[in-house]
């Protein structure tokens, strides 16, 4: 009986939260308005067809289109073939900066590789991707 009652309640008061009803719009500065905001040139770099045991750079361009500064944490690449650089001072809204990504192309073939940008915007990171083809030197 006491097992009855119980999720008898627990049946009331979870039927209640899940009833309740959010009015209005909350936009996503209201939530948190101290999130900055990356806004890329582009986001994915394809370098082509590139040649072995030459590394090769590319710099992701953005710009701070939050209302706070934007502050990068660390950029963390996907594997120790990539090293990534970038702006180490807040970026303040409408101003820029950059993440460098450069690929060591040790290995022939196709790579496919990202790199974990974490700041201060919404979600805490995002990823740039670099790709191409590495073909054997002769």
């Amino acid at each position: 009986m006491r097992k009855l009652l119980f999720l008898a309640a627990f049946a009331l008061v979870t039927g209640i939260g899940f009833a309740q009803e959010m009015t209005g719009t909350i936009s996503k500065n209201e939530v948190n308005p101290a999130v900055a905001a990356f806004n890329w040139e582009s986001s994915v770099h394809d370098f082509g067809k590139i040649k072995q045991g030459i590394p090769v750079t590319h710099e992701f361009k953005f710009t701070n289109t939050g209302k706070a500064p934007l502050i990068i944490v660390n950029a963390q690449p996907s594997c120790g073939c990539t090293t990534p650089d970038w702006t180490k001072t807040p970026v303040e809204p409408g101003g820029s900066g950059f993440i460098k990504a450069t690929f060591n192309a040790g290995a022939a073939g196709p790579f496919n590789k990202t790199v974990t940008v974490t700041a201060n915007v919404e979600g805490g990171f995002v990823l740039l991707t670099i790709k191409g083809e590495v073909l054997v030197a002769e």
